[in-house]
């Protein structure tokens, strides 16, 4: 029993500091807007007659948009003020939906329109997140980082891939597509209001500079991530096998999921909001497990393995018949995919210098995702040449056999042992408790 009172203290402890309670609370609206736009945005594509090529379009432009601002947006993370940046970028998502609901709402909205508008949601993406995790280790200690980062992956899938895309599911049959973009706006509205009440304090808006030396140009700045990249064996492997894995699963599992649910399983806008809100499911309960303990001595293995045979039982979705298979496989997807991500947040807020820490955090975001507008651009019109099955099947496998190279040439066995992260109390940052 002591245990358990133990891993729940050691949750709920990052929200005694108001400031940090505040920035989780409009990371939590703001990521139920996005699960709201995913299926908004999905249906709004097929209410004006589009299909998979479509939909690739959109979600190709999306991609696009993060992969153009992410390296700029971690140097500003690093540059300027990141409470400034993220209030910054929240407005513009506000000002953004309202306007595609005012088309939408009004019938004046053309496909081009949600391609601009998913161009413009990856650019304020990239940021948004390079921001956010920069400013993480400003409001906590770093024992506190862990739960955090799990209790962010508990409540981000939960609302990203379960209460957002369910809402919508509803808001689309009952209305129409327009009036579930119309709740993203409203969303996205509340989330700026609780980043506005985060008080502006000198550490929050400090500039990452290395000792005392004056900041230097942004292309220095950019070969200094680079460089640190490259120096670094746990984080490049890391990196390359992120790029193979997106590669191979983030297509067929953005652009194709909805068709399995139309096509094989004859379902409709709930159904699939059901199949989200399993994997969201998921990756909450995987949240929540890794947060509740301790950070784990074997993190780089117990990270690579999660990735590993997370992505196996995507190998079998082409082949369900059946509503319930498809939800196991999403939820045991969306396990092992939180745990790894889990650690890996806190082993980057951890390991990796302050003064780097937004522009590491900006090329993770920048190499982990550079194939995936390719992934979605391509998985539309490749389901012209090959079954959804064996694109499917691909999806799957590809991962383990990645992961594995990338632990041995990484040597991530040898690396964690020499590297332990203990948790041991530090200093709370000076910020109002509750």
């Amino acid at each position: 029993m002591s245990a358990l009172k133990s891993s729940a203290l050691r949750l709920i402890r990052p929200f005694a500091i108001r400031d940090y309670a505040m920035l989780a609370s409009a990371l939590v609206l703001s990521t139920f807007a996005a699960g709201m736009w995913t299926v908004a945005m999905v249906y709004q594509v097929r209410h004006l007659g589009g299909g998979p090529v479509e939909l690739s379009m959109v979600a190709t432009a999306n991609a696009v948009g993060l992969l153009c601002f992410v390296l700029f947006g971690g140097i500003m993370a690093d540059r300027h003020s990141c409470r400034r940046i993220v209030v910054l970028v929240e407005t513009f998502s506000f000002v953004l939906m309202s306007s595609i609901a005012v088309l939408a709402i009004t019938g004046s909205l053309e496909l081009w329109h949600l391609m601009v508008a998913g161009f413009l949601i990856g650019a304020s993406s990239a940021f948004f997140y390079p921001a956010y995790s920069a400013l993480l280790p400003k409001m906590l200690p770093a024992e506190q980082l862990l739960a955090a980062n799990g209790l962010e992956g508990t409540i981000r899938p939960v609302v990203h891939t379960a209460l957002g895309p369910m809402t919508a599911g509803f808001l689309v049959a009952a209305l129409s597509p327009a009036h579930a973009i119309i709740g993203v706006a409203l969303v996205h509205a509340l989330a700026l209001l609780m980043l506005r009440m985060i008080p502006n304090r000198d550490a929050y808006n400090a500039v990452s500079a290395e000792g005392d030396q004056p900041q230097p140009s942004i292309l220095r700045q950019l070969r200094e991530g680079f460089g640190y990249t490259v120096r670094t064996r746990w984080l490049l492997w890391t990196l390359l096998f992120s790029v193979i894995s997106v590669f191979t699963f983030i297509g067929p599992f953005e652009v194709l999921l909805p068709f399995i649910v139309s096509d094989n399983l004859h379902g409709d806008a709930k159904l699939f909001s059901f199949a989200l809100a399993f994997f969201g499911i998921g990756s909450a309960l995987g949240s929540l497990i890794i947060a509740s303990a301790k950070f784990p001595r074997r993190y780089l293995s117990l990270m690579t393995a999660c990735w590993c045979l997370g992505t196996l039982p995507l190998a079998m979705i082409g082949f369900v018949n059946e509503a319930w298979t498809l939800f196991i496989i999403l939820l045991a997807f969306g396990i092992t995919d939180a745990v790894g991500m889990v650690i890996w947040g806190t082993l980057l807020q951890r390991r990796v210098p302050s003064h780097l820490l937004g522009r590491i955090s900006s090329l993770d975001f920048f190499v982990s995702l550079a194939l995936m507008p390719l992934s979605m651009a391509v998985a539309g019109p490749l389901t012209q040449v090959m079954s959804l099955q064996t694109i499917f099947v691909i999806a799957g496998v590809a991962s383990p056999v990645f992961g594995i190279i990338a632990w041995w040439a990484g040597k991530f066995a040898s690396d964690e042992l020499e590297n332990p992260l203990i948790d041991e109390p530090t200093s709370v940052p000076e910020a109002e408790t509750l």
